[in-house]
């Protein structure tokens, strides 16, 4: 970090080298899994691990895809909510998901209470958004519900890109740890899950980073915090917008909200 980062932003000016974000569609597909694994990965994160035969065919292009996960809730009621296919092993036919564990989340219940053998049911991913182009450096900011595509996303850059983390957690028992090729160096700001809708935190962390050349943002968090840290980086920091890509996984005092692909008709390729 620096904290001249501010004055030493360079713009993306040349539309040749800007990335692009390709779409591919995917067959959506209902299925029924068992449970494998069950585990507190941290205080606030549940992580289930998937097998069974149906998870034959499973795609899931980008560490952003989401799938939905059906629980059922009241009489006749099915409830699903948005999580990251966090790993994929087709070869050992298991699927991975982090859950954040919160207090009235439905999904979130659910899976504190579920158990190994338990069956687990998913749709989709509907599509995936690839980010391409020359990009030597990320820049990953999120909060809790943007773990998993934090660290997948981590995971899975090869050696010779550098990357920074600045993840929002409750506290130090809520840091993970990613194993990537890449070089990667990590900020966890801890703050109450209360004050998750506060972006200020966020914001401030950014202004400690340089921006050089080649550096993608990929943002997400509460709609409100994701926007206010996009929009300080465009119109502060002077970010070529295509080179940033930011989504309110969840809308504060809204269940089952999300505000994806802020600033979309800004950003070269959409989403």
């Amino acid at each position: 970090m620096t904290s001249q980062a501010s004055q030493t932003t360079t713009p993306h000016s040349d539309p040749a080298d800007a990335p692009v974000l390709r779409r591919m569609r995917h067959e959506t597909t209902l299925r029924t899994l068992r449970i494998a694994r069950h585990e507190r990965l941290t205080p606030n994160m549940i992580r289930i691990v998937a097998e069974g035969p149906e998870l034959a065919g499973f795609v899931s292009g980008a560490p952003d895809d989401h799938i939905k996960v059906f629980v059922e809730g009241g009489p006749d009621e099915r409830i699903m909510r948005d999580y990251t296919p966090r790993h994929h092993d087709a070869a050992a036919g298991t699927l991975t998901i982090d859950f954040f564990d919160h207090e009235g989340g439905p999904v979130s219940d659910w899976a504190r209470a579920a158990q190994v053998g338990d069956p687990i049911r998913i749709g989709g991913p509907r599509g995936s958004q690839v980010i391409e182009g020359p990009i030597a450096y990320w820049l990953l900011v999120g909060d809790e519900t943007a773990l998993p595509a934090i660290g997948r996303r981590v995971e899975e850059l090869p050696a010779g890109v550098r990357a920074t983390v600045i993840g929002a957690v409750p506290g130090a028992a809520d840091e993970q740890t990613f194993a990537t090729a890449a070089t990667l160096e990590t900020h966890w700001l801890h703050r109450d899950a209360a004050a998750a809708t506060d972006p200020a935190p966020i914001i401030a962390a950014l202004a400690q980073i340089d921006l050089p050349p080649a550096t993608f943002v990929w943002i997400a968090a509460e709609a409100g915090v994701a926007r206010a840290a996009r929009e300080y980086l465009v119109e502060t920091r002077g970010l070529d917008k295509r080179w940033i890509k930011a989504a309110g996984y969840w809308v504060a005092g809204e269940a089952d909200s999300s505000a994806k692909n802020l600033g979309e008709a800004d950003a070269a390729g959409g989403h």
